[in-house]
C-alpha cells in the first residue's frame, strides 16, 4: 500500500503560518538521534526538506514502543503520528507516535554517530557527509545560491548558455588543462583528429553569444590540472561567466556588484537556520560580515593606488608574509585582505592591472602598460571576483594572441571582424562564493565530491 507522506519542511511551514493539522500525519525520513528513559523516548527525524529535524514522542503505553527504541541512527523510517505544537520549546511543534515502520536498517559499522566528525573524517565518506548537520547546511545553501544567480541574471534579462566541456583550446593560455583521449584505439587523437582537452572556461566560447543576445551567461563546470593542494583550490568547479556587448569596464562592475548583492540576500533571506548554524558553529562574524557586503558601495582603487597603499604599509611596520611589493607584481591574498579589511574596510575594486599578469583577451588601456580588468576584494578572502572588458580592436587581439603563441582561434577572432563592439564579462568560481557565504574554509567542504591532485575517491 501505498503511503502518504508529508515532507518535514511542509509541517514547518504550516505551523509557522498558524494552520491546524488536526489529523494524524506520516512523514519519512533518517533517524538523527534516538533516546528514551525508559518510559518516554525522542526521536529526531530528518528528510531533507527542513534544515530542522522532526522530533517524534513515543511513549510506554505506545504499542510500538520496544520497535522504535531499536531504531538507529540513520535508519530510514516511516512514522505516523498527531502533531502537537510546542510554542514554549525549543521547537515549534512535536509528533506523538500512533503508528511506525522500519523502512531500513543500520548496520553497527554506520560512521555517522552522535558526536563531533572533524571535516577531514567526513571528507573520506563523501557519499555519508550530507546527512551530518554541517553538510546539510552546505549543500542546501549550495543549491540556494545556485537559484539566486540564475534568478538575478533572468531577471535582468540575460540568456542561459550551455559552453562545450570538451574544447580546443585552453582559455588563457596557461596549459595546465586535462587532455581527452579515447580508448578505441592507440592514437589519442582517433576521434576527433586532433589534441583536445576539458574545458577550463566558458568565456570564449560565451562571448559570441552576446554579440547576438547582448547579455548572456554560462554556468557549468571547469577543469584546471594544477598540482595545488591548497584550501581554495580543486580540479573540478563550477564557473559563473557573464558576457555584457555594449558594455565597459564600469557597466561590468555595476552588474559584479549587483550579482553578488543580490545572491548573497537571497541565501539570507531563504536559509536563515543553516545561516545562523554557521554563524554559529563555523564563523561567528559570518552574518556581520555578508551583511556589510550587502550594505556596502563597492569602491574603486587602481592597481598603481593598490601598490603604494602596501608601500607605506610596510613603511608604517605591517609585517607581510611577501613584503617585496613593487609594480608588476601580482597581489597575493594576504595584499589583497589587507586592502579589503584595512584600508578600505569593505569591498572594493581593484582596477587597471599590468597587462603582462593578465589574460590575453583583456583590451589594453591607453597608457600602454596596464588593462582594462577588475578584481573584487571582500572582508575574510580577498579576491571573489575577476573580469574585463574585452579587446574589441581586431589589429591589437590579433598582436597579443602571436606575442602568446595562441593557436587555433580564428572563429574567436570572427567575433571581432564580423560586427564587434564594445563587451565585457567577468568570472566567479561558485564554489569559492559558496566558501565565503557559508563561512566554510576548505574547497573540498563545499562540494559534493571534490576533485583535488592525487585525490580522487569517487
Amino acid at each position: 500500500m501505498k503511503i502518504s507522506a508529508i515532507d518535514i519542511g511542509e509541517i514547518y511551514k504550516k505551523v509557522s503560518n498558524g494552520e491546524t493539522l488536526d489529523s494524524d500525519v506520516t512523514i519519512q525520513g533518517w533517524v538523527k538521534t534516538n533516546r528514551n528513559n525508559g518510559s518516554v523516548g525522542f526521536l529526531e527525524v530528518n528528510d531533507g526538506t527542513s534544515f530542522n529535524n522532526a522530533q517524534v514522542v513515543y511513549t510506554k503505553e505506545e504499542e510500538h514502543y520496544d520497535l522504535i527504541a531499536t531504531f538507529r541512527t540513520g535508519s530510514a523510517v516511516t512514522i505516523t503520528g498527531k502533531v502537537v505544537l510546542t510554542p514554549e520549546m525549543k521547537q515549534p511543534f512535536e509528533i506523538h507516535v500512533t503508528d511506525a515502520i522500519l523502512e531500513g536498517a543500520v548496520d553497527d559499522s554506520y560512521p555517522l554517530q552522535k558526536k563531533q566528525h572533524s571535516f577531514e573524517f567526513l571528507r573520506d565518506i563523501a557519499h555519508l557527509r550530507p546527512r551530518s548537520n554541517t553538510f546539510n547546511a552546505v549543500f542546501r545553501v549550495r543549491n540556494v545560491l545556485t537559484m539566486a544567480l540564475h534568478e538575478y541574471f533572468q531577471n535582468n534579462g540575460f540568456m542561459y548558455v550551455h559552453t562545450p566541456i570538451i574544447t580546443t583550446n585552453d582559455g588563457e593560455g596557461a596549459g595546465n588543462v586535462f587532455d581527452v583521449v579515447t580508448h578505441e584505439t592507440d592514437d589519442e587523437n582517433s576521434f576527433y583528429g586532433q589534441k583536445v582537452n576539458l574545458t577550463v572556461t566558458g568565456q570564449l566560447h560565451v562571448e559570441p553569444f552576446a554579440l547576438a543576445f547582448k547579455r548572456v551567461y554560462t554556468f557549468g563546470p571547469a577543469f584546471r590540472a594544477e598540482h595545488s593542494n591548497t584550501v581554495r583550490h580543486a580540479s573540478e568547479f563550477w564557473m559563473i561567466e557573464p558576457e555584457m556587448a555594449f558594455c565597459d569596464l564600469d557597466g561590468n562592475m555595476d552588474v559584479i556588484e549587483g550579482c553578488i548583492k543580490y545572491s548573497i540576500k537571497k541565501v539570507m533571506d531563504t536559509c536563515k537556520e543553516e545561516m545562523d548554524f554557521f554563524n554559529t558553529r563555523v564563523d561567528t562574524g559570518l552574518i556581520e560580515r555578508l551583511n556589510q557586503v550587502v550594505n556596502s558601495e563597492f569602491k574603486k582603487m587602481t592597481y598603481d593606488e593598490a601598490i603604494d597603499v602596501l608601500k607605506d604599509a610596510i613603511k608604517q611596520g605591517h609585517q607581510f608574509d611577501n613584503p617585496n611589493i613593487e609594480w608588476g607584481m601580482d597581489l597575493q591574498s594576504e595584499h589583497e585582505r589587507y586592502i579589503t579589511e584595512q584600508v578600505v574596510k569593505g569591498p572594493v575594486f581593484i582596477i587597471n592591472y599590468p597587462k603582462e599578469i593578465k589574460a590575453f583577451y583583456m583590451r589594453a588601456n591607453d597608457d600602454g602598460k596596464t588593462v582594462a580588468a577588475c578584481d573584487l576584494l571582500v572582508p575574510g578572502v580577498g579576491e571573489l571576483v575577476g573580469g574585463s572588458q574585452r579587446e574589441e580592436r581586431l589589429d591589437l587581439l590579433e598582436k597579443k594572441m602571436k606575442e602568446g603563441h595562441i593557436n587555433n582561434l580564428d572563429w574567436y577572432l570572427d567575433t571581432r571582424k564580423y560586427g564587434g563592439c564594445v563587451h565585457s564579462g567577468f568570472g566567479i568560481g561558485f564554489d569559492r562564493l559558496l566558501m565565503y557565504v557559508t563561512g566554510m574554509q576548505n574547497i573540498r567542504d563545499v562540494q559534493p565530491y571534490p576533485r583535488t591532485s592525487n585525490n580522487i575517491k569517487y
